[in-house]
């Protein structure tokens, strides 16, 4: 019963964290490059909007992204109290990077920068003003979005090390 419920445990988290790592690279590969294109305040507005909708709870990707949490803190306290496994550092090592190298950053890096924009009036403030908030707002983000995509991607490679193992 225990190793059935770790199996769909571990199945789930990498699922879930791959759905996010996905989500990271396809904002580094495309998203904020295709965007860069653009004027200050289009930039601005674009990126507003697509966090508009992240910002409104979208069911969907809320639970993706939440669910990814659980099921990896999930996994991590199965395989600590149930396990006879040689895994037990496989899969802290995994949980700390996806936990500390995917999630922290989020809360403490990208979403400040996500709640700094969304309390921008972009229409009201001049464009001087908006190329300075950019510049800022896309080194920083990107920075730690690229970060976030690394540990995510071994986090995800490491989650599936382990299954094969299984």
């Amino acid at each position: 019963m225990i190793e059935t419920t770790f199996y769909l445990s571990l199945i789930l988290s990498i699922l879930l964290s791959s759905l996010v790592g996905g989500l990271l690279f396809g904002f580094a590969l495309v998203v904020m490059p295709g965007i860069a294109k653009l004027s200050d305040k289009e930039f601005l507005l674009s990126f507003k909007h697509m966090d508009g909708i992240i910002q409104n709870n979208q069911p969907l990707f809320m639970l993706v992204w939440v669910g990814s949490v659980i099921a990896v803190i999930s996994t991590t306290i199965l395989e600590l109290l149930f396990s006879t496994s040689d895994n037990i550092y496989l899969i802290l090592l995994a949980s700390s990077l996806y936990l500390i190298g995917v999630q922290l950053p989020t809360i403490r890096s990208n979403i400040p920068l996500n709640n700094s924009l969304q309390a921008l009036d972009i229409n009201a403030t001049d464009l001087e003003e908006l190329t300075i908030f950019r510049k800022e707002f896309e080194q920083s983000w990107n920075r730690w979005n690229k970060f976030r995509t690394i540990n995510a991607f071994l986090s995800v490679l490491i989650w599936l090390v382990i299954l094969t193992e299984f």
